[in-house]
């Protein structure tokens, strides 16, 4: 029997090297009077900017034009409304990394309703229920990562010791369109492709394992890991001239953000909010440093408390699946996906959490903030001692 399921909405998704072309027609399908987002200068930089800027303005398209320097926050977001409201907006375009669309996501569903977002941020404020209209936003990632382009929320944070990392949520932010153009990744540094990539990677096997799985985001997070799997190392590797590895992880990334908006996600994004939010580490890093020791900690808690779950069947999976062979038996299986995890961690160096800051003192205040929502879907129910476990091993 295929077990009850349901969709939340997605993005009309365009995809393919060059596919940028296609924007000026997109975007004058909203109107002619469009802001758009960036960060504050990797984008200007790079070959793509004067093009994209020469096509749209040859469409007729009168651009207003606003800067997100690193992760957004609720203040950085109230602002950009403030500023832009009455200004007659048609339609918000944001083209960038993860933090860059999550801002654009945001000031799209403010623009025309203002006020302040923290009436709506999950977990702190008064969580007002989001009544919209949000604006028409268009979603161009130029990082393969966070798949912020398919999904419904913006995260914002405020760092620091009261900081915290949390998500303006509803299906009206769903991008109209995600327009991913593997070329827009050429310019990536390694240590960007790390970081993203095991975000990417990070959000399909915990969509995998979720709770809320189901044989749709299965099938597609599988395959989305088949794409990680052979495109990650080549493109760390060799970031300028490995173009199928581009579309690989463009692809991957999309698909990590299709499959974690239908199924939720897990102990490593549980602990990435509050370690996004307490230190200044970007959210990719969190990620590459923490999988492969959430990993082992979900398996053996299975081991020792759940060996029903079937969770464990789909680590066997995954585990043959990314070493591409058969094993004995799905321990051994199981061993060899957390083996190969802290090998790619390894092959690109992806800090430790001392590195960034996280000392043991702070545990106990980033486990008592990190059953948030992403918790909620891990596999298993994991004590405080197993968190705290995740951090003491990547100490």
């Amino acid at each position: 029997m295929i077990a009850r399921f349901s969709l939340a909405r997605f993005p009309r998704i365009v995809f393919g090297s060059g596919c940028i072309d296609r924007l000026p027609a997109l975007v004058s399908g909203y109107g002619k009077h469009v802001l758009l987002v960036t960060g504050a200068s990797s984008l200007q930089a790079s070959p793509a900017w004067e093009r994209i800027q020469q096509d749209l303005q040859q469409a007729g398209i009168n651009l207003e034009h606003t800067r997100v320097n690193g992760e957004p926050s609720p203040q950085l977001i109230d602002a950009v409304v403030k500023q832009f409201s009455g200004h007659g907006i048609d339609v918000v375009l944001g083209i960038g990394g993860g933090s860059v669309l999550d801002a654009a996501k945001a000031i799209a569903g403010l623009l025309r309703i203002g006020g302040t977002v923290m009436d709506y941020l999950e977990g702190v404020g008064p969580e007002k229920p989001y009544r919209g209209p949000a604006l028409a936003f268009i979603a161009v990632p130029t990082t393969a990562g966070t798949g912020s382009e398919a999904t419904r929320n913006a995260v914002l944070s405020v760092q620091g010791e009261n900081g915290f990392k949390k998500s303006f949520r509803d299906e009206q932010l769903v991008p109209e369109y995600a327009v991913v153009d593997p070329d827009l990744l050429a310019t990536c540094p390694p240590s960007q492709i790390a970081a993203n990539g095991m975000d990417a990677l990070t959000q399909l096997i915990e969509s995998y394992v979720s709770t809320g799985a189901n044989r749709v985001t299965d099938a597609l997070a599988l395959d989305g890991i088949s794409a990680a799997r052979d495109s990650l190392l080549p493109l760390y590797d060799d970031p300028a001239g490995a173009g199928p590895a581009r579309e690989g992880m463009a692809y991957a990334a999309l698909v990590s953000g299709i499959t974690l908006a239908q199924t939720g996600l897990g102990s490593v994004h549980g602990l990435a909010s509050p370690l996004g939010a307490f230190f200044p580490i970007p959210h990719g890093v969190v990620c590459g440093t923490l999988v492969a020791t959430a990993t082992r900690v979900n398996i053996a808690a299975m081991r020792a408390r759940e060996p029903d779950n079937p969770a464990l069947v789909r680590y066997t999976v995954l585990g043959e699946l990314l070493c591409q062979q058969t094993f004995s038996t799905s321990a051994v299986a199981q061993d060899a996906l957390i083996a190969l995890l802290e090998d790619w961690t390894a092959h690109m160096d992806i800090p430790r959490l001392g590195q960034c800051g996280v000392t043991p003192g702070d545990f106990d205040r980033i486990v008592a903030n990190s059953r948030g929502s992403s918790m909620r879907t891990n596999p298993i129910v994991l004590t405080d001692a197993e968190i705290r476990d995740i951090l003491q091993q990547r100490r």
